[in-house]
């Protein structure tokens, strides 16, 4: 079972900690609010109350069990700058950081940080996705331009062989999989003679511009 560390209780690392043990990860929360930490301690394996800013309070908190650290210390930059000094001093394997802005990520890389996080904005970009192309379910960025990402089946291919569908033809996407919205049951890569339903959702790859054309198939 992965071992994660959540520091700081606001709305994104209480979040992030519930959708975690959900998950089936070990997670411990920290925070120096009583009141946030009372909130949390059932619905994780372990609430300390500690203040991440102490390098002794860190230390005594953070093993050599724990896999990741998650720091969502808020606005207020000193604070998580100093949470991850103190954790790249304590050699912890992969530290993931909250910032407020490309000033605050910068220092933070410096200090240690492998990850950096942008809430707000990643949410924004998330939304604004959905709201652009309507069938689009979710995505998953690549390299570069490319995306992973699900989508409803278009009325215009239900019902044909993925073959005959000529997705990878005329748009240049791999379909890696399909899912049954209604079950859940998910294949991996189907073959062209597989035939898709309209209650599949596509699971494709490709360069964003070949995928927005696509998600304006009727």
């Amino acid at each position: 079972m992965k071992q994660v560390v959540v520091i700081g209780l606001g709305q994104f690392g209480s979040h992030l900690a519930r959708e975690l043990a959900g998950m089936r990860c070990e997670v411990m929360v920290i925070d120096q609010d009583e009141s946030r930490v009372d909130a949390i301690k059932s619905d994780v394996h372990q609430a300390v109350i500690c203040d991440a800013r102490q390098h002794d309070a860190v230390e005594a908190v953070l093993t050599s069990e724990v896999d990741e650290v998650v720091v969502s210390l808020g606005e207020n930059m000193e604070p998580s700058i100093l949470c991850a000094l103190h954790l790249k001093q304590l050699n912890a394997k992969h530290i993931r950081c909250t910032a407020v802005n490309e000033d605050h990520a910068t220092i933070l890389r410096a200090v240690g940080a492998d990850e950096i996080i942008f809430p707000e904005r990643e949410t924004a970009e998330r939304t604004a996705r959905r709201v652009a192309y309507p069938s689009l379910l979710d995505y998953f960025p690549f390299e570069e331009d490319h995306r992973i990402m699900e989508l409803r089946m278009p009325s215009s291919l239900a019902g044909k062989r993925l073959g005959d569908s000529n997705i990878r033809g005329d748009y240049d996407l791999l379909v890696l999989g399909t899912k049954d919205a209604t079950t859940g049951k998910f294949k991996f890569m189907p073959g062209a003679t597989d035939v898709l339903s309209q209650n599949d959702v596509l699971i494709v790859l490709g360069r964003e511009i070949n995928l927005a054309r696509f998600q304006a198939l009727d």
